[in-house]
């Protein structure tokens, strides 16, 4: 195998453009690229035969670790750079020494009877994140997200989300007049009305509606839920983390 290209400018284009999307959360928008750093996010999209665009080792990483540089048959370009400029690409305290660059997957078009989630302006990167994480292993398929909502192929919510991206149809920048296209059931999640999740019987596919942090679900949005539920919470506490509840809702749906 070539040596790849070594890059060792700190004002590389490249560089520079990688430094803006690990920074910015919106980036990836106006760029057309989403960098993924790290070998779990990168072994997850080429697990799913997701085409590499770049691929950039530090330079320890391409001598030590053979079994990354098996990945380099999979990116268009392979690059390395001293280990000092790469931690400048990092968003991490302990950079991973490896990342990837791939075209922004297009989004696609609503399927109006997948298992899905909507996401209604949730703020918190780490809340998405492992939403998408739940979403993907409790079986939907389809997330879409509320204009408002946290960037979704942002650094912070591809980490969160922990390779799940790579198996969803993620839609983003939505209204709640684009749900229309749904033909499933939506559900909205309340904590203080609605059925009692776990006593009534849920209607799948369905689509799980989650509210802001703060605020909840939009008004216009819960008007089109035909149903809310409500989580038992024998212990006494007010609400759940937005987070938690969906993975305790989007599991009770992987039940029926």
């Amino acid at each position: 195998m070539n040596e790849p290209l070594l890059i060792t400018a700190r004002d590389n284009p490249l560089l520079q453009r990688i430094r803006k999307l690990a920074g910015d959360p919106g980036a990836y928008r106006k760029q057309g690229q989403v960098w993924l750093e790290g070998d779990h996010l990168v072994g997850a999209a080429l697990q799913r035969g997701v085409a590499l665009d770049e691929l950039i080792f530090a330079e320890s990483a391409w001598a030590e670790r053979v079994d990354w540089r098996a990945w380099a048959t999979k990116a268009r370009r392979v690059l390395r750079v001293p280990d000092p400029l790469f931690k400048t690409l990092s968003g991490l305290e302990s950079p991973a020494r490896l990342g990837a660059l791939l075209v922004t997957p297009p989004a696609p078009a609503i399927d109006p009877v997948a298992a899905s989630v909507v996401l209604d302006r949730l703020q918190d990167a780490g809340n998405v994140g492992s939403i998408l994480r739940s979403a993907a292993a409790f079986g939907a398929r389809q997330v879409l997200a509320i204009k408002g909502t946290a960037a979704l192929w942002s650094p912070k919510v591809l980490r969160a989300g922990m390779g799940a991206h790579f198996g969803l149809h993620l839609i983003e920048g939505l209204s709640p007049d684009d749900l229309d296209a749904l033909q499933v059931p939506l559900l909205a999640t309340s904590s203080h009305g609605g059925l009692w999740l776990g006593q009534a019987a849920l209607p799948q596919p369905c689509a799980w509606v989650l509210g802001h942090e703060g605020q909840g679900v939009d008004t216009a949005l819960m008007a089109r839920c035909t149903h809310t539920v409500r989580i038992p919470q024998p212990g006494g506490e007010e609400s759940l983390n937005v987070a938690a509840a969906a993975a305790v809702c989007l599991f009770a749906s992987s039940l029926n």
